[in-house]
């Protein structure tokens, strides 16, 4: 693996126009669960897989056991950037990173210091009462009970991407834009199994990509680069 870091190092001190695509594994360091992973705590807690609860038809048909779900998997206020949120917004700022591209949905990448985050999946530190329009900051859902209302009595909704709802066509544009340009392309913490946004990789035109994952992905065979294991330790031996 160092080997492969030492690579990598040389490529990021030559380049002035990275581009990141991050997935979960990236937020996973920082202690926020992958709400996909198969583990003992959703199996006897809940009655549905998170991926039905995390659906638009769940959302509306039984709206207080999504919240239920909601409060104690996604909002994970307490979690802070870890090495790899802190190195991005260091490139950025050095002119090296033109922007990062993400599933999560944390906002860590912001609280390390990113401007141009492209939140594919929205946030959960942004939530708008859908009657009205309102805004509401992600301690307010924490602190709710029952199904969030807004002063005007509407239902208070996470601004974020559920399963069976469309990704953002300007987000998901600009995206494009940013990874077709890019001379360097990392994609770091995804399974690169979740569609359209895994399907974004198919606009590099370059010869630099690189995925940094803690097990292979669908596309290996086609990175100039891959470098296996924790993106935070591998982050931090990066100039």
């Amino acid at each position: 693996m160092e080997n492969n870091i030492e690579k990598l190092s040389e490529i990021i001190r030559n380049s002035d126009n990275i581009v990141f695509f991050g997935g979960a594994g990236v937020s996973t360091e920082s202690g926020i669960p992958d709400f996909r992973s198969v583990d003992g705590l959703y199996n006897q807690k809940y009655d549905y897989p998170p991926e039905t609860i995390l659906s638009h038809t769940f959302y509306r048909r039984n709206t207080a056991e999504f919240y239920k779900f909601y409060r104690d998997k996604m909002l994970c206020l307490d979690a802070k950037p870890n090495a790899a949120h802190l190195k991005l917004a260091q490139w950025e700022k050095e002119g090296k990173l033109k922007a990062v591209i993400t599933q999560n949905i944390d906002g860590l990448h912001q609280a390390a210091g990113s401007k141009e985050v492209l939140e594919l999946h929205g946030s959960v530190l942004r939530n708008y009462c859908e009657q009205c329009g309102q805004l509401y900051d992600a301690e307010y859902m924490l602190n709710s009970e029952g199904v969030p209302k807004c002063s005007c009595g509407g239902g208070i909704k996470p601004d974020v991407v559920l399963y069976e709802e469309g990704l953002d066509q300007e987000i998901l544009q600009k995206s494009v834009r940013y990874i077709s340009e890019a001379d360097v392309l990392i994609i770091g913490g995804t399974s690169l199994a979740v569609y359209p946004a895994a399907g974004l990789i198919d606009y590099y035109r370059g010869n630099k990509l690189i995925l940094i994952n803690k097990t292979p992905t669908p596309r290996d065979k086609i990175a100039d680069l891959v470098v296996q294991g924790s993106i935070g330790e591998i982050f931090s031996k990066l100039p």
